[in-house]
């Protein structure tokens, strides 16, 4: 399992709830009588990617994603060689005749199937930690990004803040991405964990 990728690509559909919480397109009227003018829209855009490389908690857990990876990784190799290191002294034992009884073998057999069911046990709980860390990181950065830019459009004016992603062409000058990181990071306070 390899958490940076799944952060990656939940990162990609975190922001889809960002577009789509913001305040509904007016639709023009069908048949405008004459004098009526229909209202403009005021539209945005942000890019995703550089809001998750920018934005300060996305960062913050990206790298709580790494540290506990790193340990994952680390566990599951010091279990490896615990395992590997017992079977190998099983082995040069039974090569040179060190068994003296079945029952002494199969002692150590048994001690060594323990030994891996006891480490595919530890490593199953600690990837489903690692897992539920990150599905309650993922919440938190949605929640955080979508109630900031509900709040930074209805204080712009902004009909929509669109995902560049979700668009085939959209003029630069409607990036608001600068703006948005400045203000999330404004007002993101990273707690620190005991």
């Amino acid at each position: 399992m390899k958490v940076i990728r799944h952060l990656a690509s939940v990162a990609a559909l975190l922001l889809v709830a960002t577009s789509c919480n913001t305040k509904p397109a007016k639709a023009p009227a069908a048949a405008a009588p004459a004098g009526d003018t229909v209202s403009q829209l005021t539209i945005r855009y942000i890019d995703e990617d550089s809001i998750m490389n920018n934005y300060n908690l996305a960062k913050d857990i990206n790298e709580a994603m790494l540290r506990r990876q790193n340990q994952f990784d680390a566990a599951q190799t010091q279990r490896a060689n615990q395992i590997n290191k017992f079977g190998t002294e099983m082995q040069n034992k039974a090569r040179n005749n060190g068994y003296l009884t079945e029952e002494s073998y199969n002692a150590d057999a048994a001690k060594l199937q323990k030994m891996q069911n006891d480490a595919q046990t530890y490593l199953a709980g600690l990837q489903q930690s690692i897992e539920s860390e990150l599905a309650q990181s993922q919440i938190q950065l949605q929640d955080s990004i979508s109630n900031f830019m509900k709040e930074y459009a209805r204080s712009k004016g902004y009909d929509m803040v669109l995902r560049k992603s979700a668009t085939v062409f959209i003029d630069e000058k409607y990036d608001v991405t600068a703006e948005v990181i400045e203000g999330l990071n404004k007002r993101y306070t990273k707690v620190e964990k005991k």
